[in-house]
């Protein structure tokens, strides 16, 4: 049994999958060009925002969102401990510093509370210095994204959606990623619609910075040798744009396939007291890019299940204040203790379409088994 099965994906497009790749060897244009174009027109469409932009990356997406804003040394940037190091790294490769708001601990997102909070906290002469908030859209569920607006709104600070695990889940009825002033997305292999390598978009409303954005990926350059601003190689490449536009046209229907799946485990195990299974609120549409459950005796069952030839991940096991690498921003072990418990009970497993309902039930009958 595989976590993530990427044959069993290829396989059931394989000749469509087949004829793009070849369509653009055949075409030469191998950097942006008119698959990059039909991309990111139809992703702006599947998100109902006006603009999209293509990206070598989904940390691309998040740093080029940090340099459209200007956002750099002696700027501060809020998000959460429990994500992805990719969420802070960008923050600090700008020089500028990561502030850490603790997660609400049922939907592992930024707590719209704690948020406010650890605002009203800093001085006025340092509060003008927080430029943007980046909350996480986890495991396919969106945050709380009308408290986090009207917060920002309030404070007169940006919102970076990190919607890389989350592209097609909706908040009341609005697609992530259409509701900050930016959404990013990743095309990581392993995310609901993945790329054949690396890829990433960032969605906006905003033309001005959009039209940045375009120039920031090519080295800052509006003519073919001259540029006005300092930027980087980011370039979503014409042989991923071409997979991913193949993609999208199932996107939805796997999808669906995820949260069927999800409904078999919330439906199998919610009467094993010692699981949590993941909790949706009412006005989200999950994703279900993982499905994540908590308990106690994570480490054990993780094991149990190994034995059992069954994959499970732990995303994340280190949330990110006790990491090394931001050793230096002078958090401590306690600081955030919902991202630091919930650390110590998470276990995502096996969801994708293909997974057989054969290979599921023995996931489910195995840990069943566990606990009896």
């Amino acid at each position: 049994m595989k976590y993530l099965d990427l044959n069993a994906q290829y396989r059931s497009i394989k000749k469509e999958i087949n004829q793009a790749i070849q369509n653009v060897l055949n075409s030469g244009q191998f950097i942006l060009g008119k698959e990059v174009e039909k991309f990111e027109k139809e992703i702006a469409k599947y998100c109902d925002t006006k603009y999209a932009i293509g990206l070598n990356s989904g940390t691309d997406a998040l740093l080029l969102s940090l340099m459209a804003l200007d956002i750099g040394p002696g700027d501060k940037v809020i998000t959460t401990p429990f994500t992805f190091i990719a969420t802070a790294d960008v923050i600090v490769l700008r020089e500028a510093q990561p502030i850490f708001v603790d997660i609400d601990p049922k939907t592992y997102t930024l707590d719209p509370h704690k948020l406010e909070k650890t605002i009203k906290h800093i001085s006025p002469n340092r509060r003008k210095k927080i430029k943007a908030i980046i909350p996480v859209h986890i495991y396919g569920q969106s945050s709380d994204m009308d408290a986090i607006t009207s917060i920002a709104r309030k404070y007169k600070i940006k919102v970076i959606e990190d919607a890389a695990q989350a592209l097609g889940a909706r908040y009341k009825g609005k697609p992530i990623g259409s509701i900050g002033d930016f959404g990013c997305f990743s095309f990581f292999p392993s995310k609901n619609l993945g790329a054949y390598g690396d890829g990433g978009m960032i969605v906006t409303n905003n033309k001005k910075i959009a039209e940045k954005i375009k120039l920031l990926r090519i080295h800052g350059r509006y003519q073919k040798y001259v540029a006005n601003m300092l930027g980087i190689n980011s370039r979503l490449d014409a042989l991923q744009a071409a997979v991913l536009n193949v993609k999208l046209k199932y996107l939805n229907s796997w999808i669906r396939s995820r949260q069927q799946k999800a409904a078999v485990y919330n439906h199998a195990l919610k009467n094993i007291k010692q699981i949590h299974t993941p909790f949706v609120e009412k006005h989200n549409t999950h994703a279900y890019h993982q499905y994540t459950i908590r308990i106690k005796q994570r480490n054990k069952l993780q094991t149990y299940l190994h034995q059992h030839t069954i994959p499970t991940i732990i995303y994340y096991p280190v949330p990110l204040h006790l990491q090394s690498v931001f050793r230096d921003l002078g958090y401590r072990r306690g600081d955030f203790p919902e991202a630091e418990q919930a650390s110590k009970e998470i276990l995502s497993l096996p969801v994708y379409p293909e997974l057989s309902n054969k290979n599921q039930s023995k996931i489910i009958k195995t840990i069943k088994k566990f606990y009896a």
